[in-house]
């Protein structure tokens, strides 16, 4: 008889592997042999705990929108202004951004790929943020434009330095440490661009 603790342990360590590879190292298309090599375990244990590579992907990427939902909670509560929910949002992804630096570009690449489903943002949800967005443009908080392009530029801000880490670490001869200093500096500066005062 399997022992479930052992079971659940591997299993944990097999997806975590995988986390590991592709939000913190950025190997999106690390194949089953090389998942397993680095998690020290044979091969056919993934098929055994997750049946296909595909069934470990979709996992994986189920966890890293979790990941995204979590931060984007924030955004949600009633009890903050709303420059306060954007400042504990950018704080959150900053944070999130440093411990898995290539989490987003992950999650584009999956949705691209058309290899696994995405859990939409619920309608409601959006319509209130929408709301209190054009609130804040009419009380001169933020700059008049169309709701969507402050989500925009919000999300490019946090974003977009993750999505080119090598291609800027390679140009500016930056190492991880370095890098991972310039995106701690960040939230004051979105703070500034996001807001008028």
């Amino acid at each position: 008889m399997s022992n479930p603790t052992k079971k659940d342990h591997t299993q944990e360590l097999i997806k975590e592997t995988a986390k590991n590879l592709f939000f913190v190292k950025g190997k999106f298309d690390a194949t089953t042999q090389e998942i397993a090599d680095e998690a020290g375990v044979n091969r056919t244990l993934i098929n055994y705990y997750f049946r296909s590579r595909d069934n470990l992907i979709q996992t994986v990427f189920d966890d890293a929108q979790q990941v995204d939902r979590e931060k984007s909670k924030v955004i949600y509560n009633a009890e903050l202004t709303f420059k306060e929910k954007i400042t504990q949002f950018v704080e959150l992804s900053l944070s999130t951004s440093l411990k898995y630096p290539y989490l987003e570009s992950y999650i584009v690449s999956q949705i691209n790929k058309g290899v696994c489903k995405k859990n939409q943002i619920e309608e409601d949800v959006m319509k209130v943020f929408f709301k209190d967005i054009k609130r804040e443009m009419e009380l001169g908080n933020v700059p008049k434009m169309a709701p969507v392009q402050f989500i925009l530029n919000m999300v490019s801000l946090l974003v977009f330095p993750s999505a080119i880490r090598p291609l800027f670490m390679e140009n500016f001869t930056l190492n991880d440490a370095e890098f991972d200093a310039i995106i701690s500096e960040r939230k004051d500066i979105i703070i500034n661009m996001l807001f008028n005062k």
